[in-house]
């Protein structure tokens, strides 16, 4: 376990090292379409990589963030918008999106209107997902884009953050396992919570 979390970091560091911005603006992307690539596992780490090599600034790691998060939700927005609701219900699953997750979203969107878009961009699980009911119900794009990219620059200077805090353990950056699973412990649990109050109880199907 301790050379895979730490080939996967060093494979990270070196992807940066060439790739900088443009890799960051391509994980975020997909982290907000269909894949559910956790933007915990992005942004941290290059702030990190950051101020060890000093080719990227804090501003720019999360300027990247926040239009990788815009394009990924503009390609969702469209998409759905263009399939419609029955469509995007029928082979969502086929894209890792399936009908409840949709109808998750939905109800996220119908409780919480434009603001939901911006507060999205905070949270697991609605965070790759809402573009698809803004997009079904043709929400003004460019509202949507302004909230979307408000809510991520956010969202980005959270992880950055907590990537600087994670860079000052100087056990977790020597790749030490016990200290790498305490942050990952404590990374799921605070994911936990955040979901259960602030997403679960406002998008589970309500009582009949």
């Amino acid at each position: 376990m301790h050379d895979l979390f730490k080939g996967l970091f060093d494979w990270y560091n070196q992807s940066l090292a060439t790739g900088g911005y443009p890799l960051i603006v391509l994980l975020m992307a997909i982290e907000s379409s269909i894949i559910p690539l956790p933007s915990e596992l992005i942004i941290p780490p290059a702030i990190i990589a950051a101020q060890k090599s000093g080719n990227m600034t804090f501003l720019g790691i999360v300027i990247a963030g926040a239009l990788g998060s815009w394009i990924g939700a503009t390609v969702m927005y469209w998409l759905s918008r263009w399939a419609g609701r029955p469509l995007v219900l029928r082979y969502g699953k086929f894209f890792f999106v399936p009908a409840a997750k949709v109808e998750q979203a939905e109800r996220w969107a119908a409780r919480f209107g434009s603001f939901g878009i911006f507060a999205s961009r905070l949270l697991p699980v609605v965070r790759h997902l809402i573009g698809i009911p803004a997009g079904i119900v043709r929400m003004n794009y460019f509202k949507f884009s302004v909230f979307t990219i408000l809510g991520s620059a956010v969202w980005c200077t959270v992880l950055c953050w907590v990537g600087i805090q994670a860079g000052k353990d100087a056990a977790l950056m020597n790749g030490e396992l016990h200290r790498i699973t305490i942050w990952a412990v404590g990374a799921l649990a605070v994911l936990g919570v955040i979901y259960y109050f602030f997403v679960h109880r406002f998008t589970r199907e309500p009582a009949e």
